[in-house]
């Protein structure tokens, strides 16, 4: 069973439309979703949790539709954190666990408590006082705590300090250790999701331009460095996106398949797949 399976998804806001989105995170893997702010990323997530319908197409979240009634139930297995953290702020952690342990039939306390150490949360102190840091922590440990099959996560690592943000993607590597275990992960920090991915999906102006195997992805592509003449005598096909280096130069993003194997390449970053096909797009 797939975690999650878009298919067609068409949704319009005045000026701006998902066009067409399918995109399918098989159970077990953890799939980063990017794009430029505007891209839809949040609109993608509000879809695939029933939050909003679309215009047209179907979403299904652990096989399940996620306009039926039957939905209601599977959001159970459902964590979810989204770039705000949305807790009353007089309330303390030690009272936003009591009142979720009463929201959610699979509430594990013990767990909750020991997430609260690992982050070095405080139990008593009210969530108005905790910083952007602590309340995303908290968040976290509240999603993870109801024992969910899926995680959603739009910007949860925003906000955390690199040593936190490392603990952080450890704990999310440890939840997919189990089989059924699956993340869904928006964020603009693309070398947490290039060290954290499986797949890589990549929206842009509200539309899918790849969701692929990482490795794949960085195997399929080669960096180009050379002259203007070099980029030239290569297939069009072949150039993904490119841009001017100093001294008259070139750089490029390649399909390695279709280049010479003679021809030296350097090896992409995510990052650098990313910002290439964007130069193509604009090109076109």
């Amino acid at each position: 069973m797939n975690a999650i399976e878009l298919s067609h998804i068409e949704k319009s806001f005045g000026g701006f439309a998902i066009q067409d989105l399918s995109l399918t995170v098989p159970s077990g893997t953890i799939c980063g979703l990017v794009g430029e702010n505007g891209a839809g990323k949040s609109t993608t997530i509000r879809l695939l949790m029933g939050a909003l319908r679309p215009d047209s197409g179907a979403a299904a979240v652990l096989g399940t539709d996620v306009t039926s009634p039957a939905f209601t139930a599977v959001k159970e297995d459902i964590g979810v954190v989204l770039d705000e953290a949305y807790f009353p702020e007089t309330l303390n952690a030690l009272q936003v666990g009591k009142i979720l342990a009463s929201t959610y039939r699979q509430w594990d306390q013990s767990a909750y408590d020991g997430y609260l150490d690992r982050f070095d949360l405080p139990g008593r102190k009210p969530f108005k006082d905790f910083s952007r840091g602590m309340k995303m922590k908290l968040a976290i440990a509240a999603a993870l705590s109801h024992r969910p099959k899926l995680l959603v996560l739009d910007e949860a690592t925003s906000g955390l300090d690199p040593i936190v943000r490392d603990q952080v993607l450890e704990l999310f590597n440890e939840f997919t250790r189990e089989e059924d275990h699956s993340i869904l992960i928006s964020s603009h920090i693309v070398s947490d999701l290039e060290k954290l991915c499986d797949y890589i999906a990549f929206l842009h102006r509200g539309r899918l331009l790849f969701c692929e195997e990482k490795d794949r992805l960085l195997e399929d592509f080669g960096l180009f460095t050379g002259t203007a003449e070099q980029a030239e005598s290569l297939l069009p096909e072949a150039v993904a996106g490119r841009e001017a280096s100093g001294y008259g130069g070139v750089r490029a993003l390649v399909r390695r398949s279709l280049v010479p194997e003679s021809l030296a390449l350097d090896r992409p970053t995510v990052e650098d797949v990313i910002l290439f096909i964007v130069k193509g797009e604009e090109t076109r």
